[in-house]
């Protein structure tokens, strides 16, 4: 994320009808939206290199994935986020136009303008996800990549 604009207090339904109308991507937590930074070719390439390995894997187990520009919705009315890739199993995502609200993984790739937050207070809000089974995130400027199993590996609770 990047700086907060300067707007009055939204509400999550002001929100989303006001970034339908803009032409980059926000970020909303607590009434305040964050314009998302640009990427880099190395962080591009990640997503894309991720997702093309995840994607035959996901479509035997009846799950889709996503990559950049599809928001998250945390918890019941907010925040939103836009992972770099996101993976659904969920019924009621197939279906979802705008948001999903019930992912199982959640990739973020960190630059030198989000890692802290990457690891920090969105983790946090993501943790709140009742679904949300492994956390990954992916160091866009060196070799290094964390990962937070929640609730169990989705290969794991694939075997069961």
């Amino acid at each position: 994320m990047i700086a907060n604009v300067q707007l009055r207090h939204l509400t999550p339904e002001e929100y989303l009808a006001w970034e339908r109308q803009q032409p980059l991507k926000y970020e909303y937590i607590a009434g305040a939206v964050y314009a998302m930074t640009g990427v880099t070719l190395a962080h591009n390439t990640i997503a894309l290199n991720l997702y093309s390995q995840l994607q035959p894997h996901l479509r035997k187990r009846g799950c889709r994935g996503h990559v950049a520009g599809v928001k998250v919705q945390v918890s019941n009315r907010e925040p939103y986020f836009y992972p770099n890739v996101v993976v659904s199993c969920d019924e009621g995502d197939r279906r979802a136009i705008e948001v999903i609200c019930y992912p199982k993984l959640i990739v973020e790739i960190l630059s030198p303008n989000t890692a802290s937050f990457d690891r920090g207070d969105k983790f946090k809000f993501y943790r709140r996800i009742p679904t949300l089974e492994e956390y990954v995130l992916i160091d866009s400027e060196k070799v290094g990549m964390d990962s937070e199993v929640l609730k169990g590996s989705l290969t794991d609770r694939r075997r069961g």
